[in-house]
């Protein structure tokens, strides 16, 4: 049986992780991950050699981001998830809400702006391109929660409700570009809660969390409609290969578990990560307010303690 049009037989044995896990997959993600890697490594060296420093958890984290989307993509769990929705659901969790918090804990922007050397007095090379852009409309547009939070709950809804997503599975560069989208609103999405990267939308630790939580509970809502559902919702899943041994509509319950889990593990991640930048964040502040004690003997201490002072004579 072909699927879709991708030229590629989908007569597959039963899905085991094992089989799921084999080398295969689509191409262009292997060339993408594999220029990934290359160029912020070669970023990450250039750092080093001239003696600056580059945290080496940074470039773990954004290693680790890339290998899970050579999971999801460049394994057979691409060719089963052409077939099998709780095994697309896998992928588009991956690619949607792991692999993006990973790729921003590694700081690509800011690693990319200390790297590229800068141009001339009065030319515009690659850095003062994306330093424009940085602080462009459009990026200021794209990173607001008005905007991402929407955008990652039409995703879902306006993707898998609709004809939309048996449309983009009938060729392979539908297929890619769907991939890519769910990657690139995980990035979006997360990029200025993650607040590692420089961006124009910069709230509060408080407001980062609340956007953080506003869009999860539509994951799991998703989540659960898939699972109660009496029918398959998505047609290009109804009629799974014989040759897996799958009922269409416990596959289904299966991505709806799925999704619903997934709503709750990166959440978790990213709140964590958030609490320990806050940590920091006030630890610095505390270092700061402590060294101008120094400096100035305590000044403003004082003036504080003459003030009160001043306060309780007038009340005496």
């Amino acid at each position: 049986m072909d699927h879709g049009g991708h030229g590629m037989t989908m007569d597959l044995p039963p899905f085991t992780l094992a089989r799921g896990l084999e080398f295969g997959g689509d191409p262009f993600f292997l060339v993408g991950c594999v220029l990934a890697l290359g160029l912020y490594g070669w970023g990450a060296a250039r750092l080093w050699r001239r003696g600056d420093a580059w945290p080496v958890g940074r470039l773990v984290s954004f290693a680790i981001g890339v290998v899970t989307i050579a999971i999801a993509m460049c394994t057979k769990l691409n060719d089963y998830g052409m077939v099998m929705f709780s095994v697309h659901m896998v992928q588009h969790m991956i690619i949607s809400m792991v692999s993006p918090i990973l790729l921003l804990l590694g700081a690509p922007v800011t690693l990319t702006l200390r790297a590229l050397p800068a141009a001339g007095r009065g030319r515009k090379g690659p850095r003062e391109l994306l330093v424009m852009l940085l602080h462009s409309r459009y990026v200021r547009i794209i990173s607001h929660p008005a905007f991402t939070i929407p955008l990652f709950i039409a995703s879902l809804y306006a993707l898998y409700f609709t004809p939309l997503f048996d449309f983009l599975m009938e060729s392979k560069a539908g297929h890619i570009a769907m991939m890519v989208h769910f990657l690139a609103v995980g990035l979006v999405f997360f990029w200025p809660i993650m607040g590692v990267d420089p961006g124009p939308h910069r709230p509060g630790y408080v407001m980062r969390m609340l956007e953080l939580f506003a869009g999860m509970p539509f994951h799991a809502f998703f989540g659960i409609a898939l699972m109660m559902a009496s029918e398959p919702m998505v047609g290009v899943y109804e009629h799974p290969p014989a040759s897996l041994g799958i009922d269409a509509l416990s596959d289904q319950t299966w991505a709806g578990g799925i999704a619903w889990a997934f709503s709750e593990i990166p959440s978790v991640i990213v709140l964590v990560a958030l609490v320990h930048q806050w940590y920091k964040s006030e630890q610095r502040q505390a270092r700061r307010i402590d060294r101008t004690a120094d400096r100035d003997g305590d000044q403003e201490l004082a003036a504080y303690n003459a003030y009160l002072a001043s306060l309780q004579s007038r009340s005496g």
